[in-house]
């Protein structure tokens, strides 16, 4: 494997510019006073209670997910590029979205073969036709991003349905500044504190034309047992707005109301964490419980705006992901920005033969899998695994897609033993609104905890740092 881009050291071991503070910092720092910092932060997780919960797991259904206190720095020109990019890709996506569900120009064009769309279990052609305010399908994206050397990023996959996270990046920013002003106050680091406001302000920004001048949003939750209610909870809190569950909200003459003690309340936006699937019994499935009855009927009369939309799912699928390059280039003529991981799509036959003979070096993902669950990781797997998954991608070839082993880059990390390179990627939060599109300077990084583990994910033990963006 080729050797990973280490974003403080550099290349050739030269001290990279936008870490030369931290550096000389952390020398300055006896390691007892780092170790008794991080049991502090931890204590502070603890008692804010920010926890997640892992389905599956009998061990244990509330976890912390580990805080690295260590910052990963980006200087403002690099944050500069990826920005640029993001808004390219998010614009991309949000036009992508209205053609599939209205004129379909792409799929005429021959861009996308037409079963990936309507075959896809994520499609929802009660959405074929309908307009939704602004064009905004796309309200909150979570990009996930990796890195390879100083100049190469690449995009890892779309967030567009219901990305999480985001509490955490307030959170970890809150204690940093608790735990290390002194640190604080030898950077001009990007603030991120203001995203609950640009949030709110996107939301309010694409009620529909019916809605009050005040428009009012509302969060609509699974509950307390959804492994991210802790996010929900605390983002309704920032944001000033009510934080309700189906049973809280009932539909009358296609508008959409919220009990309160005085009564019945118009809702106009809902920031929605919630599956389409559960969304509305009268609509999708019938055994939900979570929804509201006729929610959909008042969408379709646009009384109300769901955030994200219903139906965008679909770019969230990995094998759409490998199209993003001709669907930026189909809507905006513009190259783009931000490089796709090169991707082999199974459910093509030469693809399919590539993927079966060189399984041991690839990553292998199933379209619609999340979470780091449903994927081969073929260097770190056994001869067992990968006998197994190879016989899961001849039996499902279009469930599959694979991906070369990227080296991922490194930051440096409190380990058990000391400062440790770890590798790490970046999911930052791109906000659109009617006619406003916002990348909050920073978002969450994830690192791999484990010595040489390329898999992030909190549910597979990936801890998480702040990300700093220098002014």
């Amino acid at each position: 494997m080729t050797v990973a881009f280490d974003e403080m050291n550099g290349p050739n071991g030269d001290l990279r510019q936008a870490y030369k503070e931290l550096s000389l910092w952390l020398k300055e720092t006896p390691p007892d006073a780092l170790e008794f910092r991080r049991k502090e932060a931890e204590l502070l997780f603890r008692r804010i209670g920010i926890t997640f919960a892992v389905y599956g797991d009998a061990e244990s259904t509330e976890r912390l997910i580990p805080f690295d206190v260590i910052p990963r720095i980006l200087s403002g020109k690099e944050w500069a590029r990826l920005e640029k990019g993001l808004k390219q890709r998010v614009k991309a996506l949000n036009m992508f979205l209205r053609d599939i569900y209205h004129e379909r120009d792409i799929l005429r064009a021959g861009k996308i073969p037409d079963d990936l769309i309507f075959q896809n279990p994520v499609f929802r052609p009660e959405m074929n036709g309908q307009d939704v305010p602004h064009d905004v399908y796309v309200h909150i994206a979570g990009i996930d991003i990796v890195r390879t050397d100083p100049d190469d990023f690449y995009v890892l996959e779309d967030n567009a349905r219901t990305p999480s996270g985001v509490s955490y990046m307030l959170e970890n920013r809150e204690i940093m500044m608790r735990l290390f002003p002194d640190l604080f106050a030898r950077h001009r680091v990007a603030p991120v504190e203001n995203y609950p406001d640009e949030l709110l302000a996107a939301l309010r920004s694409v009620a529909p034309q019916t809605a009050t001048a005040e428009p009012n949003v509302a969060l609509l939750t699974p509950g307390v047992y959804n492994s991210a209610y802790y996010e929900h909870s605390f983002l309704a809190d920032k944001l000033g707005i009510e934080l309700v569950e189906g049973r809280d909200l009932i539909v009358k003459n296609d508008e959409l109301f919220m009990r309160t003690t005085e009564g019945l309340k118009r809702v106009d936006v809902i920031y929605r964490r919630l599956d389409d699937d559960f969304l509305d019994p009268l609509t999708f499935r019938p055994d939900s419980v979570l929804g509201v009855p006729g929610l959909m009927s008042v969408y379709a009369a646009g009384n109300v705006t769901l955030a994200n939309a219903v139906g965008t799912g679909i770019s969230d699928d990995k094998a759409i992901y490998s199209y993003m390059p001709e669907i930026v280039k189909f809507y905006l003529g513009e190259e783009p920005i931000l490089k796709n991981v090169p991707t082999w799509r199974c459910r093509e036959e030469k693809d399919l033969a590539y993927v079966i003979d060189n399984m041991h070096e690839l990553v292998v993902k199933e379209v619609h899998g999340s979470g780091g669950y449903g994927m081969l990781i073929g260097p770190a797997a056994t001869k067992s695994a990968i006998d197994d998954f190879r016989v899961k991608v001849k039996r499902d070839p279009s469930g599959f897609i694979a991906q070369p082993t990227l080296a991922l880059s490194t930051c440096p990390t409190c380990t058990a033993s000391g400062l440790a390179p770890r590798h790490v990627d970046l999911r930052p939060f791109v906000l659109t609104g009617r006619d406003h599109v916002t990348v909050v300077p920073g978002g969450l990084t994830r690192v791999a905890l484990k010595e040489g583990s390329l898999v992030v994910n909190s549910s597979q033990g990936g801890g998480t740092k702040d990300t700093w963006i220098l002014e």
